[in-house]
């Protein structure tokens, strides 16, 4: 399928004249390949370099602050010039592009490669005292949606009519492989963490390095958002020891009579054997070389959480002091804004969108609110729990100013991290981040803008819910990468390098489910439309690109084994124990090996090959080694040539395909091709990808050699 190239690779003159500006050539980023040290201190000297075909040109200048900084050519390959600067660094991000000459013409380079006029957004930048913890820089990562992964322990599971939620009481789903309901939340399968537990060795086999759980703190829900008490992991998810008290009865909705929940929720016995549990989970996962992620709700709790205490659960349990619901003099009063002095039972409090279930936390009001939430930041990430760090809930939205906002999360991450100087402080957010990613807030990101939506535009043309299909989107690689380009430009690379790159979550359709253009939710088309006619051939495409982008490609628990679902509840679907696709987790897992095989995927710079309609070309590529990525999403078959001498690889050279996916399979045999003078003619099957490889020094004499 792949031919030997007889192309000549471009000499760059025209004749008689002096050389052209070979703008494919060009190239700098943010990565430790051109900068070094990588993440510079305040007051270090950094080095700053610059690649551009050799004998090209004749001046590269450094513009930084209206400062101009000319760069110093200190080496050459056969195929590269490579040009440094040196900066001292203060405390001010340093902000910089390029400007390159030959002869009359100039041309600016930065994070879109070559223009005609600078665009401060798109200016690189270095933010002096920015580190991220190194064990999240590319990691695998796995998200488990707790109550649907696995049930490990059948005596902790919620039970029917235990307690009423949202006005209906709960519901215990015997069958494991029903499809959820259209109203989910009250329904319960029984995932817990003896479930995570006994399956971690089936993760570590597939190559996880680290788990991210949803929301694991004692809570009435299913998905967990709505939090009771921060300090204790949920019994139902954890260990019930004590266990006595009564079920509602048919048509009482009153939560008071519930002491079967509210023994099992409030009794410390269970609280504390709980805790043990997600310690003794962490270990084991960390002997796997598994590290655990932590989600934090901190924008709001819930209405049964014990300082509103809406429900009346801890109104008369043991060692709990009254509600802010219950009574105005509760010590909590001013966690919680109140619009209207109606006490007892007063219902006027603020709602996160105006969900009543979904108190917003009023920090500002309350210092002591403020300290009990960094004191939980540090404790689950200290001994004896020991989580590697936070996934933190629309954490754009806490606060009622962006100036509370911003102090609230430079605060938290100065306690997190005095705690656990190696934890990850990772957020969930749409629109640009720039603003909490400057060092001293957020490390990284859920990365929407930058990953999940562009690709799930051009692969599928399909909104990230299943909710519009535009065909104009549908393949439109022009899209995809500009959308890349603009978005990464948000972030620096301690951030890109760590973001966390998902196909699919809990909030919105699988990934699998969205190639079959169905637009629809479950409440309208029912479970079944979001099986028909899927495409796992584009889905194969999608990992294919996941695991070769720079960040942290991240799982959500089932999409490896062939889990389909349209959004938000039917996306949290049960897995499927014993009727996997064992064809889709063998593709997962061999896309992992190539990830942590290699060292550029996880490390190295990133350029655009060849974009057209239906096909993707880029290059990953460090000191170490030099990929090529093509991806054919259209039905017909493409014979193209592609340029691969700008990842570094000298004009004659052996390449290995490491992977080929095509509409029938996958094959990860190796085979050998020759690339001659830069260039490769490709000939790509019907919705195909594939990884060519060339390993080894490839000439370059980049930052980190």
């Amino acid at each position: 399928m792949i031919e030997k190239s007889l192309l000549r690779l471009n000499e760059y003159y025209i004749a008689g004249m002096r050389p052209i500006i070979s703008k494919a050539s060009f190239y700098s980023d943010s990565t430790p390949n051109f900068i070094s040290p990588a993440e510079p201190m305040p007051y270090d000297v950094v080095t700053v370099r610059f690649r551009a075909a050799r004998n090209n040109l004749d001046s590269v200048i450094l513009i930084m602050d209206k400062e101009k900084i000319p760069m110093e050519l200190y080496d050459r390959d056969e195929l590269f010039d490579y040009y440094k600067a040196e900066i001292q660094l203060e405390e001010d991000p340093l902000i910089y592009y390029f400007e390159v000459s030959v002869g009359h013409i100039t041309v600016v380079f930065d994070t879109r490669g070559v223009g005609r006029v600078p665009d401060d957004h798109y200016s690189f930048r270095i933010y002096p005292g920015f580190k991220t913890p190194d064990w999240v820089k590319g990691a695998v990562m796995y998200q488990i949606f707790t109550e649907r992964f696995c049930n490990g322990d059948e005596s902790n599971d919620v039970l029917t009519n235990e307690y009423s939620y949202i006005g209906e009481p709960v519901r215990k789903i015997d069958d494991w492989d029903r499809k959820p309901d259209s109203m989910d939340v009250r329904n319960f399968y029984g995932g817990d963490l003896k479930g995570v537990m006994s399956k971690l060795d089936y993760l570590a086999d597939l190559g996880i390095e680290v788990i991210y759980f949803n929301p694991l703190f004692v809570s009435p829900s299913n998905h967990k958002y709505d939090i009771q008490d921060y300090d204790y992991i949920d019994p139902h998810f954890g260990r019930i020891v004590h266990d006595e008290g009564e079920l509602l009865q048919e048509g009482d909705r009153d939560n008071t009579h519930a002491t079967r929940y509210i023994d099992r929720v409030t009794n410390k016995e269970n609280l504390e054997a709980s805790n043990e549990l997600f310690a003794e989970l962490v270990a084991e996962a960390h002997s796997r070389g598994i590290k655990v992620i932590m989600d934090g709700v901190f924008n709001h709790c819930g209405s049964f959480n014990k300082w509103l205490d809406r429900e009346r659960i801890y109104e008369n349990a043991s060692g709990y002091e009254k509600g802010a619901f219950v009574d105005k003099d509760s010590p909590y009063h001013d966690y919680f804004k109140f619009y209207e002095d109606r006490w007892p039972n007063n219902y006027t409090y603020d709602g996160w969108w105006g969900n009543d279930t979904l108190p917003k936390l009023h920090y500002e009001a309350s210092e002591n609110l403020h300290d009990y939430i960094m004191r939980i930041a540090k404790k689950w990430v200290s001994a004896p729990y020991n989580a590697d760090g936070w996934r933190l809930d629309v954490a754009a939205d806490l606060g009622q100013s962006t100036e509370y906002n911003h102090k609230f999360w430079q605060d938290f991450r100065k306690a997190v991290k005095e705690a656990n100087p190696n934890a990850v402080i990772l957020a969930e957010h749409y629109g640009s981040p720039n603003a909490w990613l400057k060092g001293g807030e957020w490390d990284t990101v859920m990365n929407y803008d930058a990953f999940m939506e562009p690709l799930t535009w051009f692969l599928t043309g399909m909104q990230k819910h299943s909710d519009e299909y535009r065909e104009d989107q549908l393949n439109n690689a022009e899209n995809f990468w500009n959308a890349m380009v603009y978005h990464n430009a948000e972030m620096t690379a301690p951030s890109m390098l760590t973001a966390m790159n998902e196909l699919s979550n809990h909030d919105h359709s699988r990934f699998l489910t969205r190639t079959n253009h169905i637009v629809g939710r479950t409440g309208t088309l029912g479970p079944d439309a979001a099986d028909r006619d899927v495409n796992k051939a584009v889905m194969r495409e999608a990992v294919l690109v996941q695991f070769t982008w720079m960040g942290a490609p991240t799982i959500y628990y089932g999409d490896e084994a062939g889990v389909c679902g349209f959004t938000d509840p039917d996306n949290r679907r049960t897995y499927p124990w014993g009727h996997e696709d064992r064809e889709m987790i063998e593709f997962h897992k061999k896309m992992i090996s190539i990830r942590k095989k290699y060292h550029e995927f996880k490390y190295g710079s990133i350029k655009v090959l060849k974009i057209k309609h239906g096909l993707l070309a880029f290059g990953r590529f460090s000191k170490k080694g030099q990929s090529a990525v093509i991806v054919n999403n259209t039905a017909e078959t493409i014979v193209e040539e592609i340029s691969l001498w700008e990842l570094g690889i000298r004009k004659n050279a052996t390449l290995k395909q490491v992977m080929l996916t095509w509409e029938d399979g996958f094959d990860d045999a190796h085979r050998e091709y020759w690339l001659e003078n830069g260039r490769i003619i490709l000939t790509l099957p019907p919705f195909s990808g594939t990884i060519l490889r060339h390993g080894g020094d490839g000439g370059l004499k980049l930052a980190n050699e």
